[in-house]
């Protein structure tokens, strides 16, 4: 069951990363240089929680960590976490040849 939602979920990242990915290459293309969509303007509102939150737990996470995530194209972030999960919902290797005796 688990698999099943980690590939639906991974699916749609990937469906995702594909639209943000396409919506840059138009802006590019009509701007006439390239324009990319960083992960700080899709979560705009939610960025002071989140800084609050991370200095909570370590200082680290947030100044040097978070804020060179934020500053990631938006496909490639939603890319990395489909590659994730769509990893994880991977079946596991046969073991048709190996011997079962001690």
């Amino acid at each position: 069951m688990f698999r099943f939602l980690f590939r639906a979920t991974g699916l749609l990242f990937l469906a995702a990363a594909f639209a943000a990915l396409v919506v840059d290459a138009t802006r590019s293309i009509a701007g006439g240089m390239l324009m990319v969509t960083p992960l700080s303007e899709a979560f705009a509102a939610k960025l002071v929680a989140l800084q609050i939150s991370l200095e909570r737990i370590h200082p680290v996470l947030w100044n040097p960590l978070g804020l060179w995530a934020l500053r990631l194209p938006i496909w490639f972030v939603f890319l990395i976490c489909a590659l994730i999960l769509l990893r994880l919902a991977r079946p596991p290797a046969p073991t048709v040849g190996y011997s079962s005796r001690p």
